[in-house]
């Protein structure tokens, strides 16, 4: 395993650098956080991680610890493989990244070319409590909030179809669930709606 390069920078492309350490040049692919650390540099330390396939072997690095740590995260999820990691860590800097995963934003996740709904979803229930115990002062989502955040998007599109306005909607939908005793459905919801509960 090799945990590090530490060499002369020989080459450096957004997707790759070329390290001369010792006399032996190590070809790294890099995201574009690692990129844009080593732009001004002619030395540099990466911290890297082998990737080995049966065709490839495949060298990736980092400029900071927390950004590799976030990689091997990344690759541990099912349907998530290292360039797709390295395209999450081109598309979001590990500060971000952590945020979106600790606030339950798929919105965020999948804005990153390669990333799909079901993939950004795995991906926050596979990595949340992770990234969590690692920072617990991030700010994140409470269940219940973001429960009724889903239960008052899908009760809005349910009484938009059935042709309320937004505005009547969110106003009606947002009384019910304020002043609501226990946990409701959607269909609860849109029954009181309709009832002008």
């Amino acid at each position: 395993m090799i945990a590090y390069v530490e060499g002369e920078i020989k080459e450096l492309d957004p997707t790759f650098v070329i390290l001369d350490a010792s006399g032996l040049g190590y070809q790294i692919k890099i995201s574009l956080n690692t990129f844009t650390a080593l732009k001004h540099l002619k030395k540099t330390l990466l911290h890297t991680h082998l990737h080995i396939k049966e065709d490839a072997h495949t060298l990736f690095g980092f400029s900071e610890k927390l950004e590799k740590k976030l990689f091997l995260d990344l690759i541990s999820v099912n349907g998530v493989g290292p360039g797709t990691a390295l395209m999450v860590l081109s598309s979001l800097n590990p500060e971000e990244l952590q945020k979106a995963i600790a606030q339950e934003d798929t919105r965020t996740i999948q804005n990153v070319k390669g990333i799909g709904a079901k993939t950004a979803q795995r991906l926050i229930l596979e990595l949340k409590d992770k990234v969590l115990k690692e920072n617990p002062s991030l700010p994140q989502l409470t269940l219940g909030k973001s429960q009724n955040n889903i239960l008052r998007n899908e009760a809005l599109q349910a009484l938009i179809t059935l042709g309320y306005t937004r505005q009547v909607a969110e106003k009606t939908v947002d009384s019910i669930l304020k002043s609501a005793q226990e946990e409701l459905s959607v269909e609860q919801v849109i029954k009181k709606v309709l009832r002008g509960v």
